[in-house]
């Protein structure tokens, strides 16, 4: 199983979330799953919404173009992103060549 996959309208990742870092980055790949380190604590979904609003500006999509699929309260995350610009389709499949 790959940590990407392609839909029609878009793509949808399996990411590994580390709740509580020191600063938030995407870490690459860990395994089938694309790292992400956020600041925030896992508290009452906080981590989720701190999450979703890290990654809209750092892939500078619309926060509503991010859906949580599965994994609401756990590090394994599938999100989906609705109609991802060009640009961060093809950064994201190259994810997959390095």
């Amino acid at each position: 199983m790959s940590w990407i996959t392609k839909k029609e309208n878009g793509l949808v990742l399996t990411l590994r979330v580390v709740p509580r870092s020191s600063k938030n980055k995407i870490d690459g790949l860990l395994g089938e799953a694309l790292k992400v380190r956020i600041q925030a604590p896992p508290v009452e979904g906080k981590a989720n919404a701190y999450l979703l609003k890290f990654l809209a500006k750092q892939w500078k999509v619309p926060r509503r173009n991010l859906v949580l699929l599965a994994g609401e309260t756990g590090r394994n995350k599938r999100l989906e992103i609705v109609n991802p610009p060009d640009e961060l389709r093809k950064e994201l499949l190259s994810i997959c060549d390095k």
